[in-house]
């Protein structure tokens, strides 16, 4: 066979059947695979974070993350953009921009107008099963002055350690449901406080109305609903949040530990509802504040998270927001100074 015969035959020949050809068409296909495998579990993470319900149990546990998932995101589009897969890049964008615009807003100040009339200062602490020390944590008090003290999981004796280091001098009002185990919760003041009817789903969280002079009647709710660890607390938890008063008529506040972040659906139903997350408003939205001690789930150590959290009407201003170490509890307690308008 003559060799311009030989060079037809090749040239003829389909590209499957190319030795030198197929395998790079196979790694093409590869490159492809790889790169939709990387942008899929973050593309299902937003549309899955934009959907307005619980959608499952197993969500409720993991949306706590989605600020780790919004940075880890970033490496999607970086990985479609090395390996030229153009589709896949236009999608990762879209993603990884709509977990930013869920997360990144956290830290930035929101700039609105602050109202003239009197602060009103709440400090918000989980005692872990009452384990807090009492002098500690009326130190803390006592540095910080707040107006408003929420406990959460008070125990009878933590209660009355509190009254023997002198919490009663700083806080003369109050209004308690003292219980053993995680169940219990507080509410003390600078100011009077009519006592309310505590909701009880599983935990208690109690409820009062202080009467902040310039500003009149302000609603005070300890949150605490139950934590979501598993599939049976998960109802409890549903309905916890759900009973927390929305606002309206009276200035209404809400503090403690809600056993959920900014990213839960229930949270944002709050939010829509009309109150503002003080950290959130000062820019602070992104301090984690649980847990503070090693926590494992199925093995693994679990991330800290935002779950501890004071939301304040929207009629409120929010001149600052901190968080505080307390020794034996591993939730750091929360602190703002609101600004009341004027009665």
């Amino acid at each position: 066979m003559h060799d311009e015969e030989i060079t037809r035959v090749t040239t003829a020949l389909p590209a499957s059947a190319n030795p030198a050809v197929a395998p790079q068409g196979r790694r093409r296909r590869w490159v492809s695979v790889l790169a939709w495998l990387v942008v899929s579990p973050f593309a299902v993470w937003a549309g899955l974070r934009l959907i307005p319900a619980d959608v499952h149990f197993r969500w409720v546990q993991l949306v706590a993350f989605t600020p780790y998932v919004a940075l880890a995101s970033a490496v999607a589009p970086l990985v479609a953009l090395v390996s030229r897969r153009w589709a896949a890049l236009a999608v990762s964008l879209v993603v990884t921009a709509t977990l930013a615009a869920c997360v990144v807003p956290r830290a930035l100040p929101d700039g609105g107008r602050t109202p003239s009339g009197p602060a009103l200062r709440i400090l918000s602490s989980n005692l872990e099963v009452g384990a807090v020390p009492p002098s500690v944590l009326v130190d803390l008090v006592r540095r910080l002055r707040p107006d408003v003290l929420a406990l959460q999981e008070l125990t009878p004796s933590a209660a009355e350690g509190l009254r023997k280091a002198g919490l009663a001098t700083l806080l003369p009002y109050k209004a308690e449901l003292a219980l053993e185990g995680p169940r219990g919760s507080g509410v003390y003041a600078r100011y009077a406080i009519t006592p309310g009817r505590a909701i009880e789903y599983g935990f208690g969280q109690m409820v009062a109305t202080v009467e902040v002079p310039g500003a009149g009647p302000v609603g005070i709710v300890s949150v605490h609903p139950c934590a979501p660890s598993d599939e049976t607390g998960f109802p409890c938890w549903a309905a916890g949040l759900a009973a927390l008063p929305r606002p309206g008529g009276a200035i209404q506040v809400l503090a403690g530990d809600f056993n959920a972040t900014l990213d839960h659906a229930r949270i944002r139903d709050l939010l829509d509802a009309g109150y503002q997350d003080a950290a959130d408003a000062t820019g602070d939205g992104l301090t984690t504040t649980w847990p503070f001690r090693p926590r494992k789930f199925n093995g693994f150590d679990i991330p800290i998270v935002t779950i501890d959290h004071i939301l304040a009407d929207r009629r409120v201003g929010v001149r600052s927001f901190g968080v505080h170490l307390l020794p034996d509890t591993d939730h750091r307690a929360v602190f703002a100074e609101l600004v009341l308008p004027r009665r």
